[in-house]
């Protein structure tokens, strides 16, 4: 009678564990890749312009239009974010995950993006330049399209949005980080903001004593994460930079997004994001 009751238990409990097991693949499969969050932030910045202060700026990320992710989830999230009537809407890379024929899908999506009411500026992350980062040209081809749908791509340019210039970097892996094109002649007393899809190019030289916030994204925050551990898998050199804040030397700051899309579609205790700043005065 023991022996049957423990072979009870022990079959109740190995039930529970494989009902959990798969309850929680189901979840990270099917509900956490689409469960986007909406993290609202102060973006406070040395010399804004009194124009700007209490304006909003909502920064996309790694959204990797394409094969594995699902159209009606980026749509859905666009949709989102124009309610929001965005004064400044930036992009910080990987906008598509190229594939033969990728523009045609690249083009119907994004042209539903929420442009925002000042400016919709992007830049290029490594996926942008297709397999290995080694394709300029394809990066090339997503220009236009990018701009047909509103969004003005910096590669190693500045833009003057309304008195703040909004700097916008290439990429790094695809070998196109060239930070003294956008920065070594610009008056650094003007209000600034970088826009840089790896966060590991903080570390790298060239900055030109530029102070101030620098947003990211590239690590997706390690899209899956053990409770109260760190993400074992991130695609930079310096592995504390995972997702949210960073204060990083020059007196600058570091803000990483953990991006809207997948490179594959599995997430677990890292949520997609979507970041809303509301731009203050430093």
């Amino acid at each position: 009678m023991v022996n049957r009751s423990r072979r009870r238990f022990l079959w109740r409990g190995l039930g529970s564990t494989v009902a959990l097991a798969a309850g929680t693949g189901l979840y990270s499969w099917r509900v956490e890749p689409h469960w986007v969050e909406f993290v609202e932030r102060a973006l406070p910045i040395a010399n804004l312009p009194a124009a700007l202060i209490g304006r909003r700026l909502v920064q996309l990320s790694d959204l990797h239009v394409g094969p594995r992710v699902d159209d009606d989830y980026v749509l859905g999230v666009f949709e989102r974010v124009r309610a929001l009537v965005a004064d400044i809407v930036v992009f910080t890379g990987d906008f598509t995950e190229p594939y033969q024929g990728h523009l045609a899908q690249v083009r119907e999506v994004y042209r539903n993006v929420p442009n925002g009411r000042l400016a919709t500026i992007g830049i290029f992350g490594n996926h942008d330049y297709g397999p290995g980062w080694r394709h300029p040209e394809i990066a090339a081809a997503l220009v236009p399209v990018l701009a047909n749908a509103g969004i003005r791509v910096l590669r190693n340019e500045v833009a003057d949005v309304g008195g703040l210039d909004i700097i916008g970097l290439d990429d790094w892996w695809g070998k196109q980080f060239r930070p003294a094109e956008a920065l070594a002649y610009r008056d650094a007393t003007r209000p600034g903001l970088v826009l840089s899809h790896n966060p590991d190019t903080v570390d790298m030289p060239g900055w030109f004593g530029y102070e101030g916030w620098i947003l990211s994204g590239h690590t997706h925050g390690g899209q899956c994460k053990p409770p109260f551990l760190p993400p074992p898998l991130i695609p930079v050199r310096n592995k504390r930079y995972t997702s949210g804040e960073f204060e990083v030397a020059g007196r600058r700051r570091l803000y990483i997004s953990r991006g809207v899309g997948h490179t594959l579609m599995v997430r677990f205790n890292v949520r997609p994001e979507v970041t809303v700043f509301t731009l203050q005065r430093a």
